[in-house]
C-alpha cells in the first residue's frame, strides 16, 4: 500500500515511470558498499541493449585507464564514476530514459570549469578513436 502511494506520489509530480526507476534504483544503491561497485557497474553494463553496452564498457576502460583514482559505482543505476565517494562522471544509455543518444555527464564535482559557461554532458551516437581522444583528455582535465 504504501509503495503504490510513494509512486502515485511521483507520477503526481510529474516523473516519468522511467525517472521513478532511477529513483528506486538509487535508494538501492545507496545500501552497497564500495568494494561491490566495480562488480554492479559491470552488470549494469551487460544489461544493456546494443550498441549501448558496447559503447559502456569501451568507456568503462578509458577512464578507469585515464582517471585510476575514480572508483566505479552506480548511480541512479547508471554506471559511474567517483573520487572521495562523489561521483564525477556518468554514462547514461540512450535505452535508460529512451533518448536517441547516450550520454557522457559530469557533476559539478569534475574539474571541467572554463570561464563562466562549459559543457557537462556530451551526447555519444559511437566512439571512435577522435572521440576517446576526447574523453580521455575531459577525464585527466575532470580529476585534476
Amino acid at each position: 500500500m504504501i509503495k503504490k502511494t510513494i509512486k502515485q506520489d511521483m507520477k503526481a509530480k510529474g516523473l516519468t515511470d522511467e525517472e521513478i526507476a532511477a529513483m528506486k534504483e538509487h535508494i538501492q544503491e545507496l545500501n552497497v558498499d564500495k568494494a561491490s561497485g566495480e562488480s554492479a557497474v559491470l552488470t549494469k553494463i551487460a544489461e544493456m541493449p546494443e550498441p549501448d553496452r558496447t559503447m559502456a564498457k569501451r568507456l568503462h576502460v578509458i577512464i578507469k585507464a585515464s582517471a585510476p583514482a575514480l572508483s566505479p559505482k552506480t548511480w541512479y543505476g547508471m554506471p559511474a564514476y567517483a573520487k572521495d565517494d562523489k561521483v564525477i562522471c556518468f554514462f547514461q544509455a540512450a535505452h535508460k530514459f529512451k533518448a536517441r543518444y547516450a550520454t557522457l555527464g559530469f557533476s559539478d564535482k569534475a574539474n571541467l570549469d572554463e570561464g563562466t559557461m562549459w559543457p557537462t554532458a556530451f551526447a555519444l551516437k559511437k566512439l571512435t578513436a577522435s572521440e576517446e581522444a576526447k574523453i580521455v583528455a575531459l577525464m585527466k582535465k575532470a580529476v585534476n
